[in-house]
């Protein structure tokens, strides 16, 4: 019991061990340029030459900044230690609590200067004994001194191993992947004779895990040789993983490490009213980003409030972790008369701690007023989740209670007191229960499968789909017209009766949908739609959620046929098999269709409309046109041919070709005389 106890006290985040290499490659520039901004009184000013951080500057920064990130969020319990390492280690400060700030160490920055510049520098990494190995010695024997903390674990239940782990940064810069490699397999040699010499000493613990990050870094104008890999596992008690990063960049990868290190989560307050800093009669809004522990999120990342909350998680631009963007609310005093129903505190940190938002934003907290903050909501409106306010010169996020309060009376279901608590199928539920209700059986269940079990699968079936509420289905609130296939397809299995009766259900929807009746639906609102839905979406909800549930009831030869017929009498979105499978089927589909539809009333079929018409008729309604029956009319009467054509020679016919001839008389009967 007490070794587990240890274990969970000591993590390895409890010692952290920064190592930056001081060499004289360090002191080349990272060859990107410092922009300066001039005054504009001035229209003249003398060309400067154009400035650059050296790649010590850059570690030495970030280093920094992970350090205040940790002692800002973690008063105590989570101690840093620096150490240089050139011709020589040397170390910052120690484990003392004393010592664990950012002036100590800015100090012993200060002393120990940039890195030595020989007069020529033939090789990047040629520096004589300058090297990152020491400094790695020393971190190693730096994790096996015991913590305040630790040493009192120690004196109070003596006999008891703590559990000692540790991490080591290491910013360096190797040549290629094969010297990387021999920097790991020295580390393991260091680590594993430290661990011998600890054993056998008095005051100093062994080191149980050791998880060492290197941060290779390089100029932003080099290539880099080493390939970066995740946690590898070089022993028991030796983890790696490397990290290729441009000396611009080494902050940024830190950010990242840090939220994995410490466990802690981001959050962009956005929306914050500031007025410009240019012209302070206008204003803007302006966005600060903060870390805190990332249980601060739990409750509204997993789900579980009683609201439906649109969590506004995205990855932030140009950084490898994701933030929650939440928005600024007005903000008030923070009496007692209004405090509020939260559920966790923690500390806050500003990412940007020297940008004006960030310190504004922080001096408006520290001067007693508490800020709300807001996520946006699936079904619109919005929602406080969250306060910041300060307490005792220090800042916390606090998580607020979003779900109902447990000293509130329960809503009344039967009543509809709790909104849309009225939206679950409570009669299907109930009905549900007692179609499953467990009883007790004799202990002899010879080859037969054991009822735990039968039951279980009894569930798993009649469960695969099952909409909770009423206005998520269409299906289960056309009971007289689907019945009794829903509850039918849920068997194991089917009997051809069975199949037959489902088969019937399917071309009776079918039947209703050619005459264009409406789905007999109550008046619930289906799925949110203002107004109801029109028939044909009715239709087409309809046909895909029964697919759905027949889909996923496959169990047996007979479910499946049941699907076959569904899929042959309407079109659905199919996989490539179930694709060909229907276009085998195409002409059993038709006459299925036919063999359901077709009554005394109905209008003759589309196949004996002849194809040669000119124009075809309606195929949705099966009627003719009153064009398509004249003509059908007219191709019927027989017509005498024109007797011009039928004296002629050749395709042409003259018209009158007795009109000048000698012998030319009226016809009989024409009432005309000729003198």
């Amino acid at each position: 019991m007490a070794y587990t106890a240890t274990n969970k006290m000591f993590p390895a985040n409890h010692k952290t061990v920064f190592v930056l290499d001081h060499t004289p490659y360090f002191g080349i520039s990272c060859e990107s340029t410092i922009e300066f901004d001039f005054q504009k009184g001035r229209n003249t000013f003398i060309p400067i030459q154009p400035i650059h951080k050296s790649l010590w500057t850059c570690s030495v920064e970030s280093a920094i900044e992970y350090c205040r990130i940790v002692w800002d969020l973690f008063p105590s319990g989570k101690l840093v230690k620096f150490i240089v390492s050139d011709s020589t280690s040397h170390s910052l400060n120690t484990w003392s609590h004393l010592q664990q700030n950012t002036n100590n160490i800015m100090n012993g920055l200060a002393l120990i200067g940039t890195p030595p510049s020989p007069p020529q520098i033939r090789s990047p990494r040629s520096s004589g004994d300058f090297t990152v190995l020491h400094g790695l010695r020393s971190a190693v024997e730096a994790l096996n001194e015991s913590t305040d903390i630790q040493q009192e674990k120690i004196n109070e239940e003596s006999g008891v191993k703590v559990i000692n782990r540790g991490r080591i940064i290491c910013i360096t810069s190797a040549r290629d992947n094969e010297s990387m490699k021999r920097l790991e397999e020295i580390m393991l040699g260091i680590l594993e004779g430290q661990n011998e010499t600890a054993n056998n000493s008095e005051s100093l613990i062994p080191i149980d895990h050791c998880h060492l990050v290197i941060l290779n870094t390089f100029p932003i104008n080099v290539e880099s040789q080493v390939s970066s890999h995740g946690p590898k596992i070089l022993s028991p008690n030796l983890t790696t993983e490397v990290h290729p990063v441009k000396a611009t960049q080494i902050s940024t990868k830190l950010s990242s490490l840090i939220l994995q290190h410490y466990d802690l989560g981001s959050t962009t307050v956005t929306g914050i009213p500031m007025k410009e800093e240019q012209n302070a009669s206008s204003s803007a809004n302006y966005d600060v980003e903060i870390f805190h522990s990332s249980d601060a999120h739990a409750t509204i990342l997993k789900g579980t409030t009683s609201c439906d909350a649109t969590t506004i998680k995205t990855v932030k631009e140009g950084f490898e972790y994701e933030t929650v963007t939440l928005k600024w609310c007005t903000p008030r005093g923070c009496s007692a008369a209004e405090l509020q129903n939260c559920t966790k505190m923690h500390r806050i940190t500003p990412v940007d701690v020297n940008s004006r938002p960030s310190l504004c934003l922080i001096n408006f907290l520290l001067n007693g007023r508490s800020v709300m903050l807001e996520m946006l909501r699936k079904t619109g409106g919005k929602m406080t989740s969250h306060l910041l306010a300060a307490h005792g010169g220090e800042i916390f996020i606090h998580t607020l209670c979003t779900a109902r309060s447990v000293l509130e009376d329960p809503p009344s279901i039967s009543e509809g007191c709790g909104g849309r608590v009225t939206d679950y199928r409570i009669p299907d539920f109930g009905l549900f229960i007692q179609q499953n209700k467990l009883l007790s059986v004799k202990s002899n269940y010879g080859a037969q499968l054991h009822p735990v079990q039968r039951m279980k699968s009894r569930l798993s079936r009649h469960t695969k789909y099952w909409p909770l509420t009423i206005s998520s289905t269409l299906i289960f609130n056309l009971k007289g017209s689907l019945e009794p296939l829903p509850k039918l397809i849920t068997k194991e299995k089917l009997f051809d009766e069975e199949v037959n009766q489902c088969k019937q259900v399917i071309y009776n929807l079918l039947t209703q949908e050619t005459k264009h009746e409406p789905l007999n639906l109550p008046n619930i609102g289906q799925r949110g739609s203002k107004g109801g839905q029109k028939r044909e979406e009715q239709y087409k909800l309809m046909w895909n959620e029964l697919e759905t549930l027949i889909k996923n009831n496959l169990h047996s030869e007979n479910h499946r046929t049941i699907y076959k017929v569904l899929i042959e009498c309407h079109k659905f979105n199919l996989d490539g098999d179930e694709k060909m499978e229907v276009d085998q089927n195409l002409e059993q589909r038709v006459s299925v269709i036919r063999a359901t539809t077709d009554s005394p009333m109905s209008p003759p079929p589309l196949t004996t409309i002849s194809a040669n018409l000119t124009r075809q008729p309606n195929l949705k309604s099966g009627t003719k046109s009153l064009l398509d029956i004249y003509m059908e009319k007219e191709k019927c009467k027989s017509r005498p041919e024109f007797a011009g054509i039928l004296n002629s020679d050749g395709p042409v016919t003259k018209l009158y070709s007795n009109l000048k001839t000698d012998d030319w008389a009226p016809r009989e009967g024409s009432g005309i005389q000729v003198e």
